[in-house]
């Protein structure tokens, strides 16, 4: 009988080309299916909770699988994370409906832009923060990060060329606040288009920058212009952090 098994992990993206399986890259996706089929003794495919970028970093991830083997739930982490890179962590594994599916199941989710905003750079913060060195209001920011929230076309924001059935998608909330000399981001919506949160924060800073007033920004998402917004900031900074499913599996 086959079951339907739901892990929830973290992961540092650094040495990884995203999630998804690539040809010639190392991916996250690869790395958990060559450990869990070891575990589980026959092939693995897994569908992830979205297609992180590559160099960014999940605090919380769902995948899930197919199996046939009998290996009860609680012995499944501690045995794959034997068999994973220690960048790589499964924390919990859940028994789940036929019909579960990571992606499709998915109710919303929320990421999480982490920018270093200090003169000097911090050594622990590579790779995991944005090192900007030139000072950010955030009120400013969250000013520009308010008009992104609501159900809009969100094409301005997006990386240019990719393929998507649309183009629409709500944003619950975009809250920016600051600690010392970490901003944090924290976007939360029912999906995300390619590169979207990137480029929504990149929009925030050239507002806090004064390239455009941030209440600019309304209409830069109307007119559905990439052009016009801000840059795509690094990935090294982005996060997931907190998704919503009705199953148990958080």
């Amino acid at each position: 009988m086959t079951r339907n098994i739901a892990l929830k992990l973290m992961y540092v993206g650094t040495a990884y080309h995203g999630w998804q399986v690539q040809k010639n890259a190392v991916t996250v996706e690869e790395t958990l299916e060559k450990a869990l089929s070891t575990v589980v003794c026959h092939p693995v495919k897994c569908t992830g909770a979205g297609r992180t970028d590559a160099g960014v970093h999940a605090e919380t991830y769902i995948a899930n699988f197919r199996t046939t083997s009998r290996i009860p739930c609680d012995r499944i982490p501690l045995a794959v994370n034997t068999r994973l890179p220690d960048d790589i962590v499964v924390v919990k594994a859940t028994e789940v409906p036929k019909n579960f599916n990571a992606i499709g199941s998915c109710i919303k989710k929320e990421y999480t832009y982490r920018i270093y905003n200090s003169r000097l750079g911090n050594a622990f913060y590579v790779n995991r923060a944005w090192f900007y060195p030139k000072h950010l209001d955030e009120a400013v920011m969250q000013r520009a990060a308010d008009c992104f929230v609501g159900t809009h076309d969100f094409s301005a924001v997006r990386a240019v060329g990719t393929d998507v059935r649309s183009p629409v998608r709500t944003v619950y909330y975009f809250d920016i606040s600051r600690t010392g000399d970490l901003i944090e981001c924290r976007v939360c919506a029912n999906g995300f288009l390619y590169n979207m949160v990137r480029a929504m924060v990149g929009t925030c800073v050239y507002a806090a920058e004064g390239k455009f007033a941030p209440e600019e920004v309304s209409a830069i998402l109307e007119s559905k212009n990439r052009t016009a917004a801000g840059p795509t900031v690094p990935p090294g900074g982005l996060y997931m952090t907190k998704l919503w499913y009705d199953e148990d599996v958080l």
